[in-house]
């Protein structure tokens, strides 16, 4: 069993920035994917930025450029910067964590954390 907990949501003007962290309590945290989604309210989950076991990156269109995702295996923690930020960027993100691919889809994702939100002011 692999429980996620999310932090640094919060309020922010629109051009600024957040970082947000997932830490997970998972013995085998090195073989885990981790991912990024977000939801609006209404609108379905939407993929964000993932990272695998070796550290391949992958990213939404709508974000490349202006998020990165990382990884600290030691710390069992994921992050999430988020820079240039836009009122659109306005959403609960959720971190996820699996053993397989593929790392953009929510369907490939048995864990996932409670959520933290993000809201973005114009």
């Amino acid at each position: 069993q692999v429980q996620l907990v999310e932090s640094g949501g919060g309020l922010v003007q629109a051009g600024g920035s957040l970082r947000l962290a997932c830490a997970a309590s998972a013995p085998t945290f090195i073989r885990y994917g981790l991912g990024w989604f977000h939801q609006a309210p209404g609108k379905e989950r939407k993929f964000v930025a993932s990272i695998d076991w070796s550290g391949t990156t992958y990213y939404a269109d709508f974000v490349k450029g202006r998020f990165t995702i990382s990884r600290e295996n030691a710390k069992m923690t994921v992050y999430l910067q988020m820079n240039s930020l836009k009122p659109e960027d306005t959403a609960v993100y959720y971190c996820a964590a699996d053993t397989r691919a593929p790392w953009d889809r929510p369907a490939t994702y048995d864990y996932w954390g409670q959520g933290t939100q993000v809201t973005v002011s114009s």
